[in-house]
């Protein structure tokens, strides 16, 4: 014996409902088919008890409507032109009857429970009619004496003798009207709504059945919201436990009071797809492969807009039955608690309950305790509203330490504050309240960090697009494919922005044509531009700053605050004032976000991570000598009899070596930095200026315009000539050299013999020696290309993969 159960999609129209006679059809054996009322036939039935209350006549219509629904399906599905008649009939005696309840109740303008129970009847009454004279050779069942309720529960001894009595040994396929029952006075009562679900589970355990089939709209079980979540996927198998966790908790699957009369008996569920039977669907059971998954969470579960009711005060701690008034004072008003969080001290108590009955529980309760309120025992109701409840389940989560740990610290990283937490001793549901803004985002994150998804997602921003990020956007499109094949590694690629434009998509922008698209982008300034990246709400995000712009540096700190990472392939912010740069540090660590910016110095060599790994495993920097400039290695480098100084300048603009006004990179303000951003990660308190700077061009050139610079700079060609061979002949060459020793910092020009480190730099090398007090005698070095578009794009991409790596 197998019992089905079909929802009100799955009969909700003529093609579905046709379903639903080839799935009953296949079915080997004896099989019970409980049905649904037709989608959205048991709102229109409550529309039209509710308008005849209210005395307005246009119940009429409503159910002229529901009537010409349910002609329409007659005609579209029942080709015997008798079998079609007679069922006709039957459905117009049903609205002839419920046409005449509702002119009872427009009359007495009163609408008891027993009267709006029996309206909603007709729903799944009318359906099993239909569904019965579609399947040959079916029978037709009355729900009403079958199953049968107690002091508005299931009178469980009673149904299970009259299913029995019935049903039992019954061949061919039977047909029941779900959601409806007998109560002990022989009135109509329903079980709630999605109640057709329980009708099936009480019939399949009264029958002890081979499985009970739940077909819906769905392939089952999903691991999350799949509009929240796109990259969600079906559970093959749930335990009892996990299963009603997620139908507790939002998980619209299955009516929750479905799952126990089928657990008690060890009777699987498997929830099945009307629309696409082939799919394998999810299986509900008590075997051992329910909890064979190598995952730790099976799904995620979560409840938009709710209110959090807090009742609060010292008068509580030791106090025998607070919560019991609680509960009883929102059960009298019919207002169910999905959610409850009190502290060990017992001083408050927070319940979660829909938005909707937000302001009648509070009333309730304030009522309840009006006399501790008044008398300032207890705290004034506090109710937060805007909030949305998630909840992660699984039972493998009572056999893993430190899941709570990783689910607070991803959230945290992500800028999300849990605002109250709930966690049964089964330890198979983790439950929590989070602002609603930020559910989207927390669903995301969790489904992404508990490996639930195919591929972990990093979602990048990036802002300035010339050389290094026109680069880095290439870089990216070329590896993307192989991190997502060899990594399980996604990086979405959702804002691209310059100085004036930016182009946003929360689903990723497509990196053939991004160009195009940035060009018919949103006009932005930074404030602007700050505005959106935040907007996006988005998880696992990076900002990725390729400008040499202060005010998208300013916005650094903005970005930590809503758990957003930055990689700054920008110098400014950890250059700027030293109060500044740790204020940054501080708050990226304090948030649990990263602030990386390995390109400041060198490029794409390794230099500030290796000052910071030798720290963090004890070392102390003592010394720091450095060729940190590419582009006066490369002027100083190319300099010779055939090509003067003036000429090595443009070559290095030209080469995009140098900044657009290479007076920058001249005047060592640029090596300055880098000095200061390398001194500070290696743990000295520096500003630009207690840095001695010696220039080896007139002061006068730097203060005049740009087109008088390099009208002028040929005049330098002669003495610098003059020099170059004097070193020449002495096998020398010029370095320009960072230092830091003895809490002196200097950038300068100096000359270095063939033995020296120094001597061989080729082009726009960069070399940093680092003297520590384990690498004292010999200091470690480090060496390679220090400029140039692409190895700075590729640091600042190792960077960003070092943000994956977490």
């Amino acid at each position: 014996m197998k019992v089905l159960k079909f929802g009100g999609t799955s009969v909700g129209s003529a093609g579905s409902i046709k379903h639903v006679e080839q799935i009953a059809g296949s079915v080997e054996g004896p099989v019970v088919v409980v049905v649904s009322a037709l989608g959205g036939i048991t709102d229109e039935l409550i529309k039209a008890s509710q308008k005849a209350k209210a005395g307005d006549a246009s119940y009429l219509e409503t159910i002229a409507s529901i009537r010409s629904r349910h002609e329409a399906m007659c005609d579209e599905t029942i080709a015997d032109y008798a079998v079609r008649e007679t069922l006709k009939t039957g459905i117009h005696a049903l609205l002839d009857e419920l046409e005449g309840i509702c002119r009872g109740i427009s009359l007495l303008k009163v609408l008891p429970r027993e009267t709006a129970s029996q309206v909603q009847s007709f729903g799944e009454r009318m359906s099993a009619m239909i569904t019965s004279a579609l399947i040959e050779g079916s029978t037709l069942c009355n729900a009403l004496e079958l199953i049968f309720t107690k002091d508005g529960a299931v009178d469980f001894a009673r149904s299970e003798a009259a299913i029995r009595a019935a049903l039992e040994g019954r061949k061919g396929i039977s047909i029941v009207p779900g959601f409806i029952a007998t109560d002990e006075n022989g009135a109509i009562t329903t079980l709630g709504r999605g109640g057709s679900d329980y009708t099936a589970s009480i019939i399949a355990s009264s029958l002890d059945a081979e499985v009970l089939e739940i077909w819906t709209d769905v392939d089952g079980f999903m691991t999350a919201d799949p509009r929240i979540i796109s990259t969600s996927y079906v559970i093959d198998e749930l335990s009892y436990e996990e299963a009603m966790e997620l139908c507790n908790f939002g998980a619209k699957v299955i009516y929750p009071p479905t799952l126990y009369p089928v657990c008690r008996k060890g009777i699987p569920i498997l929830v099945k797809n009307t629309f696409n039977p082939s799919a394998k669907g999810t299986l509900i059971h008590g075997g051992a492969s329910a909890h064979a998954s190598e995952r730790v969470i099976k799904g995620i579960s979560s409840v938009d807009n709710i209110s959090l009711i807090t009742l609060s005060g010292t008068s509580m701690v030791g106090i025998v039955g607070v919560d019991s008034r609680i509960f009883t004072a929102l059960a009298s008003r019919d207002i169910s608690v999905f959610l409850a969080s009190q502290s060990a001290s017992e001083t408050g108590i927070s319940i979660g309950v829909g938005a909707e009955n937000a302001a009648i529980a509070c009333q309730v309760l304030s009522e309840a305790f009006a006399q501790e309120i008044a008398s300032g025992a207890i705290n004034p109701v506090k109710r937060e509203d805007e909030l949305a409840a998630v909840a992660i389940v699984g039972e493998n989560m009572k056999h893993n330490c430190g899941i709570a740990g990783k689910l607070f610290s991803t959230l945290g990283r992500n800028g999300i504050s849990i605002i109250a937490l709930a966690q049964g001793a089964s330890e198979s549901n983790i439950s929590f309240v989070i602002k609603r803004k930020y559910l989207r985002k927390s669903l995301n994150v969790i489904h992404d960090s508990f490996l639930l998804s195919e591929f972990k997602e990093l979602n990048v921003v990036i802002c300035g697009v010339g050389t290094v990020g026109g680069q880095l956007i290439g870089q990216i499109a070329m590896q993307r494919e192989k991190l997502m094949k060899e990594r399980n590694l996604k990086i979405n690629i959702v804002g691209i922005a310059r100085s004036t434009k930016g182009v946003f998509d929360r689903e990723g922008i497509s990196l053939r044509n991004w160009k195009e698209a940035l060009e018919a982008g949103t006009p932005l300034n930074p404030q602007e531009l700050r505005d959106r990246v935040i907007g996006m709400n988005i998880f696992n995000s990076v900002f990725v700053d390729c400008t040499a712009n202060a005010e998208i540096a300013a916005l650094y700190g903005d970005f930590f605050d809503h758990g957003i990472s930055v990689v700054a392939a920008n110098k400014i912010a950890a250059s700027s004032d030293y109060s500044e740069y740790r204020k940054l540090k501080e708050k990226a660590l304090r948030r649990g976000v990263k602030f990386l910016f390995e390109t400041n110095v060198g490029a794409g060599l390794p230099i500030i991570n290796t000052i910071n790994d030798l720290r963090n495993s004890g070392d102390r920097i003592e010394k720091i000598e450095a060729v940190l400039s590419g582009t006066l290695n490369f002027i100083f480098n190319s300099l010779s009899a055939d090509v003067p100084f003036s000429e090595t300048v443009r070559l290095a603009r030209e080469n995009g070596f140098s900044e657009p006004d290479p007076r920058i990179d001249l005047s060592g303000k640029d090596v300055i930095r880098k000095l200061v951003i390398l001194a500070r990660e290696a743990g000295y308190e520096v500003e630009q200026k207690d840095v001695d700077a010696e220039l080896f061009i007139p002061s006068e050139l730097f203060e005049c315009s740009e087109e008088e610079f390099w009208r002028r700079l040929p005049g330098l060609d002669a003495g610098f000539e003059e020099k170059r061979r004097e070193l020449e002949k002495e096998h020398k060459r010029w370095r320009f050299v960072a230092k830091m020793e003895n809490g002196r910092f200097s950038v300068s020009l100096r000359t270095f013999d063939e033995g020296h480190s120094f001597y061989v730099l080729d082009g726009s090398n960069n070399i940093v020696l680092l003297t520590t007090e384990r690498y004292h005698q010999h200091p470690m070095l480090i060496q390679g290309y220090g400029a140039g578009a692409g190895v700075t794009a590729a640091g600042v991409f190792a960077d960003i993969m070092r943000i994956a790596n977490i």
